[in-house]
């Protein structure tokens, strides 16, 4: 069987035992679903009163126009924060592994080190796609309800952006759980995660509304940009559909600033085409740290075989 043969049977192996395991299947998808309950169910009235305190008093703009708008925005929050913190979830078939000794007859295999661990970063890369497709189908069914106003061209970009953050949270989780063999340690990093992303990538709340200070130091994080690419292509018909309403550029430009289409690091503007230079520059640099664990821990096992061939001698 040859290397890719068996990259292929491990990646398999490794998706069917993620989806064997109810629980961890429940628990992955439970953050996002439960998300996407508390901000439409709770939160969905405070940014839409937001949205409309931002257009001045004598236009008037379509009920659809701010509903979808709102909900745009609580589903690029949605995506954007599930696609890294249900990676690190769904990852837990490694550390599983290292738990209860399959790894180690792996290793007795003729299967390469380096096989195993590229098994698990891309199964947990198709496993988180396949969630967050279903958390953007449900997304889409609610906007379709309350009003749509994204383009074929615009939705297309959203999937991209989706892949984008999924390929950054997998190959994140997947660095710092090598280094994971207990189940507590797992839990602990994934609720940390869990915790904490939301708030440093601007998920939870827009980075706008923080201080300056801190505004800034976020404006340094990658997970602002992949938040921020997502925002501009779920928010972008619906802003166009307030120019076409005749709302000035100028409240369009606030929401943009607001609501965190729009970035300024240290007062400087972040385009587009930065953002997205940003964020996938940090997830190559994480996949050359990835690489290079690959090859040290290839090092090390071929190292230890030497020693037990010479002890046998």
């Amino acid at each position: 069987m040859t290397e890719v043969k068996k990259l292929f049977s491990l990646v398999s192996r490794n998706t069917k035992s993620y989806f064997k395991d109810k629980m961890l299947f429940f628990t992955s998808m439970l953050t996002p679903i439960m998300l996407l309950f508390l901000f439409f169910a709770f939160l969905r009235n405070i940014y839409l009163d937001t949205f409309i305190a931002a257009i001045p008093p004598n236009f008037t703009v379509d009920s659809k126009i701010l509903n979808g708008i709102a909900g745009a925005w609580l589903l690029s929050s949605v995506l954007s924060v599930s696609s890294v913190t249900v990676a690190f979830c769904a990852n837990m078939v490694m550390v599983d592994d290292k738990i209860h000794g399959a790894i180690n007859d792996f290793k007795v295999t003729s299967v390469k080190p380096t096989t195993i661990l590229v098994s698990y970063l891309i199964s947990n890369f198709f496993v988180v796609l396949l969630i967050m497709l279903s958390v953007l189908a449900l997304g889409s069914i609610y906007l379709a309800i309350v009003g749509w106003y994204i383009s074929a061209g615009e939705y297309f970009m959203i999937i991209l952006d989706i892949l984008c953050n999924i390929m950054f949270g997998s190959i994140l989780a997947t660095v710092i759980l090598s280094f994971v063999s207990t189940q507590g340690m797992q839990s602990a990093i994934a609720t940390l995660i869990t915790a904490l992303y939301g708030f440093i990538s601007g998920a939870y709340m827009p980075i706008s509304s923080f201080s300056k200070g801190l505004a800034n130091f976020l404006g340094l994080l990658p997970g602002t940009y992949g938040t921020s690419i997502l925002r501009n292509h779920c928010m972008g018909g619906y802003l166009d559909a307030f120019a076409d309403a005749g709302v000035p550029e100028e409240a369009i430009k606030a929401i943009r600033d607001g609501f965190d289409a729009n970035i300024y690091v240290f007062d400087n503007s972040v385009s587009l085409g930065t953002m997205y230079g940003i964020f996938l520059g940090t997830s190559f640099a994480l996949l050359l740290i990835f690489i290079l664990i690959v090859v040290l821990k290839n090092k090390n096992i071929s190292f230890n075989f030497i020693k037990k061939d010479k002890k046998k001698n």
